[in-house]
């Protein structure tokens, strides 16, 4: 089969973001063909103007349509595309020059109708993005979830980085409602559908992570809330490390109070443990500001995290609430 390659990409009020991730486009080593499909998710600040800018060098198409959420705008794209293979980006990200043939490379050795793609820091970002970063990605914080092959069994790619087939997408009829959460809901469908999913190594994005401590936390709470909902909308996936940060948090209340009864040991493990973090973090950034930034980045991660995946679990779990009605700002109607 001939793989013709849609780039998929959803916008909401970042036309700037847009630039310098087309921009990214038109650097890209390679002869292999593709479209860019670029949807507009109801926003206020259009992109259309830049996104026609680039009409002569790339072969890229918008819409504009109601904001309806990345998930369904997504859809949207992939419908409107003309390729039978997907590549899902988000906004902000950056390619770097051997994306797609790294991914083409994959591809042909062995086929597989979803794959993901880790994501990096580019040395442009701020250092409150890197430590972020390292916060999201390190084998010491994730377990690797998000880049690394040899630490899970099967790959959930994430919607910032993520490859479809088209017959993927036909077969499952794409994302779901919930946001976020809407990608690993996507990878446990298609599983069970009998497709496979994968971990693209090499094909990386630089992911920019538009945030800030406050957005930070409001991110990895919803993390933590959808969580047990999956569990209870996909049984077979439970894990007991999807129960890590919360335990992880709780375990850090516990060792201050021990501290002020004089028990220190399990304060001192904790210490030992962001020492650790902190002497990755500097080796990997070179920045000893990034390797500060990344204690209160894990502190929030952690926290967020487990907070959110209490709330959700005593609501769906215990008291058997509607996610829906209960919580919401987690789904796109």
């Amino acid at each position: 089969m001939s793989i013709q390659f849609s780039f998929i990409i959803p916008v909401y009020n970042r036309p700037d973001e847009i630039q310098e991730l087309l921009e990214s486009f038109e650097a890209m080593d390679g002869n292999t063909p593709f479209e860019i499909v670029i949807v507009e998710d109801g926003s206020s600040l259009s992109s259309e103007t830049v996104v026609n800018s680039f009409q002569n060098t790339l072969n890229i198409s918008y819409y504009f349509k109601p904001n309806s959420g990345p998930g369904d705008s997504r859809n949207y794209g992939m419908r409107k595309a003309k390729g039978n293979y997907f590549i899902i980006l988000d906004s902000d990200c950056i390619l770097p020059k051997q994306y797609l043939n790294e991914v083409v490379k994959h591809l042909e050795i062995e086929f597989v109708d979803c794959f993901g793609g880790p994501d990096a820091a580019h040395e442009s970002f701020s250092n409150l993005q890197k430590a972020i970063n390292f916060s999201m990605t390190s084998f010491i914080t994730t377990g690797g979830i998000r880049g690394r092959k040899d630490s899970v069994d099967k790959f959930q790619p994430r919607s910032f980085n993520m490859g479809l087939s088209k017959a993927a997408f036909e077969a499952s009829k794409g994302f779901g409602k919930i946001h976020p959460g809407e990608d690993p809901d996507l990878s446990i469908r298609l599983w069970e559908l009998g497709f496979k999913t994968t971990l693209i190594t090499e094909a990386f994005v630089y992911h920019k992570r538009r945030i800030s401590w406050r957005n930070f936390y409001k991110q990895v709470n919803k993390f933590g809330l959808v969580r047990p909902i999956l569990n209870v909308w996909h049984p077979s996936t439970k894990k007991i490390t999807y129960w890590f940060p919360l335990v992880f948090s709780l375990g850090l209340i516990f060792a201050i109070i021990l501290w002020f009864f004089n028990l220190k040991f399990l304060f001192v493990a904790y210490m030992l443990y962001f020492v650790l973090a902190f002497i990755l973090a500097l080796g990997s950034s070179k920045s000893l500001s990034v390797a500060f930034l990344v204690i209160p980045a894990i502190l929030i991660q952690f926290f967020g995290y487990g907070i959110g995946f209490l709330r959700a679990t005593f609501a769906v779990s215990i008291l058997n609430k509607n996610p829906e009605t209960y919580f919401p700002k987690l789904f796109f109607k």
